[in-house]
């Protein structure tokens, strides 16, 4: 990557805007200038760039005047109110929300999967949840074609923002100590227990998060038959997602060649050495650019399926580190 680029981050004070800024200076992005926007109650916060501070300006229609590249890490109504105006300024834009991720005209781009979707314009950034599954199930299904995608999540309350990573603290320390616990990010307490609920209800019975990985997995791996029965659950871990997965396939699989297929793909470490106790875990994903999948094993009730686990920072894989290495395809 030769070129420099004038770059904005929209909502850069929030958790992934401000693990963007932090990626972006780690792998050296070739930064001519960056802005950082964000709300007026965030404008004039100072934050720092390889060792500049720089202001925080208010997000505005103008905001986006000779920029190349705007990461987007703020809500849906946000990304679709000042996205298209970055894209008239004359910016690729990179949105992390889920305004235009099903938009059949904005390609849905996971780097490792489907760069060849990336073209100028809005480019979408996936759901956390979708992005490290796919990474895992794109080598399978190249060799052997999915035809089932049988997903269970267990999903850290940093999905939910701060607030929740607060909450999940104060209720720890309200249990352990005996207080009475409040709930107000979750309808229920979340220290100590897990909730089958991401988002709202649909009126399938399934949440909007579940949904998610449904559609956005079809429309990254280009193939609206592969079939996905997913369950999403907040679990009481601060960071990095977790996911049991069932992959049913055309053609006969067997543990040891997926193992091998994985061990080989991009942005995948295999950690599968089940008699030493060596399998991924979320505190050992936490900080980690690549997806972890270990525990490969047969499904003994079909032998055209396997079992693994898949975890990975949901903050950076997840979220910032995917839009920053969609930007690093632009320069290719």
């Amino acid at each position: 990557m030769s070129a420099k680029y004038h770059v904005a981050i929209a909502g850069a004070t929030g958790a992934v805007g401000r693990m963007m800024l932090s990626i972006l200076e780690e792998r050296n992005f070739p930064v001519e200038s960056l802005r950082l926007l964000a709300s007026a109650r965030s404008a004039g916060q100072e934050m720092s760039f390889k060792g500049e501070s720089i202001k925080v300006q208010e997000l505005t229609e103008d905001s986006f005047e000779g920029i190349d590249i705007a990461l987007f890490s703020a809500g849906a109504g946000v990304s679709r109110q000042f996205a298209p105006c970055a894209v008239q300024s004359g910016a690729v834009v990179i949105d992390n929300s889920s305004a235009f991720r099903m938009d059949k005209d904005v390609p849905l781009v996971v780097p490792e999967v489907n760069a060849h979707a990336i073209r100028p314009g809005i480019i979408a950034n996936p759901n956390c949840s979708t992005i490290q599954m796919v990474v895992a199930l794109k080598p399978i299904h190249d060799k052997y074609r999915i035809k089932r995608i049988v997903v269970s999540t267990y999903q850290a309350v940093s999905g939910s923002g701060q607030k929740a990573i607060a909450e999940l603290e104060q209720q720890s320390r309200d249990v352990l100590s005996g207080r009475p616990v409040k709930a107000n990010v979750y309808p229920h307490q979340i220290a100590f227990n897990c909730l089958p609920h991401i988002d709202v209800f649909l009126d399938n019975g399934y949440t909007k998060e579940e949904m998610k990985m449904v559609n956005e997995t079809r429309k990254i791996l280009e193939d609206d038959s592969i079939l996905v029965s997913p369950t999403a659950v907040r679990v009481s871990t601060f960071h990095s997602h977790s996911e049991s997965i069932n992959v049913e396939t055309e053609e006969p699989v067997s543990a040891e060649d997926v193992k091998s297929l994985l061990k080989d793909s991009p942005g995948i470490t295999v950690v599968d050495n089940p008699g030493n106790n060596e399998y991924p875990l979320a505190i050992d994903a936490e900080g980690k650019d690549n997806v972890f999948v270990g525990r490969i094993r047969d499904d003994l009730s079909n032998e055209k399926a396997i079992n693994f686990w898949v975890v990975a920072d949901n903050l950076r894989k997840g979220a910032a580190l995917n839009a920053i290495q969609i930007a690093e395809q632009l320069g290719r």
